[in-house]
């Protein structure tokens, strides 16, 4: 892989992560509940449940090129499908709902999962509160906080298809692979530990910068443009390889 297209990769990953998703909705609510000290906990779930989707990636794409280069072929251009139907998604729905709102519904989400036999156990799982409240009422143990983390990381497996149709654009399949993965790892986890270290930390600040006029919308609708365009280049790739 060269600099330059690390380069574009990197930009790319950068202003993805940037959207919030459930892991900077849960990096955003957390740092407002518990503070960034006991939040740092939930980053490291976060990110120990995308390394192993990360590497559940990485190792299918390896196995899949070495043994049958004609499916790598079918998950480009099923990728590129994928990435194309992301961008219109994301360029349609970008008007929807709010930073403050949605990290509601993540606070919601979470402390359903956790609720056990209709009542919820006080004695250690997160209870996310309104983000309006004014206290924080319980304290969950840094365990708790770090399992939140991976839970919500892993219950998202839509982030595996992501990056089997992200990743092939900027993998060179015929040179060594191992030092791309890391590469490519490494810029990944660079931009999301930014991100959700900026969510926690200026959680309420982004939020009211984002929520003014079309900001977020306008932040999802680039993302849905940063998408096709990449799915066009893979498209490129399939047609160029049926060409040689």
């Amino acid at each position: 892989m060269s600099w330059h297209l690390f380069a574009v990769f990197f930009a790319s990953t950068f202003f993805i992560s940037a959207t919030p998703g459930p892991n900077m909705l849960l990096a955003f609510q957390y740092g407002m509940n518990y503070g960034v000290k006991r939040t740092l906990w939930t980053l490291a779930g976060l990110s120990l449940g995308l390394f192993i989707l990360l590497l559940s990636t990485l190792l299918g794409l390896d196995v899949i090129s070495r043994q049958s280069p004609w499916l790598l072929t079918v998950i480009k251009a099923v990728g590129a499908a994928y990435l194309i139907y992301l961008g219109i998604s994301s360029w349609r729905d970008a008007g929807d709902g709010s930073l403050m709102s949605d990290a509601r519904e993540m606070s919601e989400e979470v402390a359903a999962e956790y609720t056990v036999s209709g009542s919820e156990d006080t004695a250690g799982t997160p209870q996310p509160r309104s983000l309006s409240s004014a206290a924080v009422k319980v304290f969950p143990s840094n365990t708790t906080l770090f399992r939140t983390g991976v839970w919500v990381s892993l219950s998202n497996p839509k982030a595996i298809l992501f990056f089997a149709a992200f990743f092939p654009k900027f993998i060179n399949f015929s040179a060594p692979l191992w030092p791309q993965y890391v590469l490519l790892t490494i810029g990944l986890f660079l931009s999301e530990t930014i991100w959700q270290i900026v969510y926690t930390l200026g959680g309420t600040k982004l939020a009211s910068w984002l929520d003014v006029g079309n900001r977020l919308a306008w932040l999802n609708r680039s993302c849905g443009i940063i998408f096709i365009i990449i799915a066009v280049a893979l498209l490129v790739e399939v047609m160029n390889s049926f060409t040689i």
